[in-house]
Formats: C-alpha cells, sequence, structure tokens
C-alpha cells in the first residue's frame, strides 16, 4: 500500500515534470564512461605491474604509483572516470535518485562485456547470475530507499558522527592492510573502496548543501579535508583491486558496496527513514543480501579470477 501511494506520487511529478526525464541518458552516458574507464585503468595498471616487475596484488609501491601517470591508457582511464562523476552529478540534478542510481549498474553490465571481448573471456553461468543478483539487488535496495526515506536537515552532531565512524572505518582498514595485505584478495580492496566511497558520497552531498546555504564554518572545512582523504585511499584500494582482479569484479564492488553504505548511514545516522514500515525492512534485507552475495559469487568464480 505504501509503496503504491508513493509509486503513483513519483509518478505525478514526473508528469508535473517532464524534464525530470534528461537525467536518464546523462546516468547512462555516466555508466559508460565508467566502464570504459575502469577498463583502461585496469589495462595501465596490468602494464605497471608487469613492466615494474615486482607484484602489486597486495599494494601499489611508490614507484608504481608514479609509473601509472605515465601509461597512457590509465591516465585516458581516469580522466573518463572524471567523466563519468560529472555526468553522475549532472543527472541527480534533474532526476531523483530512485532513477538515475540504479541505472549506474548498467557500468557492470558494459564492463563485463568490454572485460570479456577484450581478453577473450567466456563469462560462465555463474558469473552471468552473479551479475544478474548484483544490478537487481541493488535496483531493489535504491527503490526501496527512495519510497520510503527523504532528506533531513544535518545537524552538526550527524556530521560529527559521520566523521568519526569514518575515521574509524579508515583506521580498520588501514590496520588490515598492515598486517593481512600479503594475503588480501581483490573482494578485501574491492569492499574497502565500496565502505570508503559511500563515506565519500555523503560527505560530498552534506558539503555541497553547506556550502550552497553560506555555512562554510570549521566543521565543513574539516569534511573536506576528510572528503579528500578518504578519497585518495579509496582510489589506492581500487588500482590494488585492478592489480589481483578483473575490472568488472571491482565495478561490481563499487556499485554495490557504495550506495547501500551512503544509503544505510543516511538511515541509521540522518534518520531519512524513520517510521519505515516493516516491508521496507525486509526489503533492505534481502536486497542488500542479493547484491553482496552477487559480489561474492563473482569474485569466487569469474574466469579470470579462476585462472
Amino acid at each position: 500500500m505504501f509503496a503504491s501511494n508513493d509509486f503513483n506520487e513519483l509518478t505525478a511529478e514526473f508528469v508535473r515534470n517532464p524534464s525530470q526525464l534528461i537525467g536518464i541518458p546523462l546516468a547512462i552516458i555516466g555508466a559508460v564512461f565508467l566502464s570504459l574507464g575502469a577498463q583502461f585503468q585496469h589495462r595501465g595498471v596490468t602494464k605497471v605491474e608487469s613492466t615494474s616487475g615486482a607484484d602489486a596484488t597486495s599494494g601499489l609501491s611508490v614507484r608504481q604509483m608514479k609509473l601509472l601517470l605515465t601509461r597512457p591508457s590509465w591516465v585516458l582511464g581516469t580522466l573518463m572516470l572524471g567523466f563519468a562523476i560529472a555526468f553522475q552529478l549532472s543527472a541527480l540534478a534533474f532526476s531523483p535518485l530512485i532513477i538515475v542510481q540504479p541505472l549506474g549498474a548498467i557500468a557492470l553490465v558494459i564492463t563485463s562485456i568490454l572485460n570479456a571481448r577484450i581478453n577473450k573471456v567466456k563469462l560462465n553461468h555463474a558469473s552471468v547470475v552473479a551479475i544478474a543478483a548484483c544490478v537487481g539487488g541493488v535496483a531493489l535496495f535504491v527503490t526501496v530507499a527512495a519510497l520510503v526515506g527523504g532528506e533531513k536537515p544535518v545537524s552538526d552532531l550527524d556530521l560529527i558522527i559521520i566523521l568519526v565512524m569514518l575515521g574509524v572505518v579508515l583506521a580498520l582498514f588501514a590496520l588490515g592492510f598492515v598486517f593481512f595485505r600479503k594475503r588480501s584478495k581483490a573482494i578485501f580492496f574491492i569492499l574497502a573502496a565500496g565502505i570508503i566511497y559511500g563515506f565519500v558520497a555523503t560527505l560530498a552531498k552534506v558539503v555541497i548543501n553547506r556550502i550552497v546555504n553560506e555555512n562554510f564554518d570549521w566543521l565543513t572545512i574539516l569534511c573536506v579535508i576528510a572528503l579528500l582523504a578518504a578519497t585518495g585511499i579509496g582510489a589506492y584500494f581500487v588500482q590494488t583491486a585492478y592489480s589481483s582482479g578483473p575490472p568488472d569484479l571491482v565495478i561490481a564492488g563499487l556499485t554495490v558496496v557504495d550506495p547501500m553504505v551512503a544509503v544505510a548511514i543516511g538511515i541509521v545516522v540522518l534518520d531519512e527513514a524513520s517510521g519505515a514500515p516493516l516491508w521496507a525492512v525486509f526489503g533492505f534485507a534481502i536486497a542488500g543480501a542479493l547484491a553482496v552475495w552477487g559480489v561474492f559469487q563473482l569474485a569466487r568464480h569469474h574466469p579470470q579470477v579462476q585462472a
């Protein structure tokens, strides 16, 4: 009943304001750039790893990071990822989250097809099922969140809680990287990047809102510093993941974990889903479990991982 009423209201809003549909092609273009950027960055990382003569699966060295800047494929991939971010932000300016966010999962499908063609690898049945689970789980998760959630003002206390949580998360992943990186696989770096980028998306949204409302105080500056630091650390984990896993696995982790963490922060900390009905709780649990299961299945059954 709640879902039906919310969907009818959303449909009526599109009829009243058809310009919101502009976000759909923008989000699709952004997904294409994201998939191409991932493919080129993956190629650059593997090239640097082979030419440097050092294994990067447990973390890229400073020398390897410098060499990435000299690889045309990696630089081109980074530029494409920049375009992807620009198109994604533009899409959100026109269309609601319920439309834009699920479309980002198209990048996973495109990346999987591109990677299979370029590397002449045929995706097995288990990988196809895993990709479908990732896309379907993300779409369902964000749809439920959009139906029962709503934006609320972010207080200074909420922002401090988010910053403390981010600090704890970064510390835990830093310790895990230092002590277990020799035994870590691609899934560790992918999950780490996805969780960190979920905080990055939340902080970016808060910072933009505070700047627009001319509330640029010391807490906002602290958020900007934390945002830049988390972005850099997350990017490092992504590049390391490219050296130990195929690009479609990396994109799967990011497109699943990133939005879920951002939505979870909104629900738990910002109280954006207060009073959500019972069906929404079950919807979150089922969608989240389906999408995360898809990521782990892809990490286990992808032909390149098995090879």
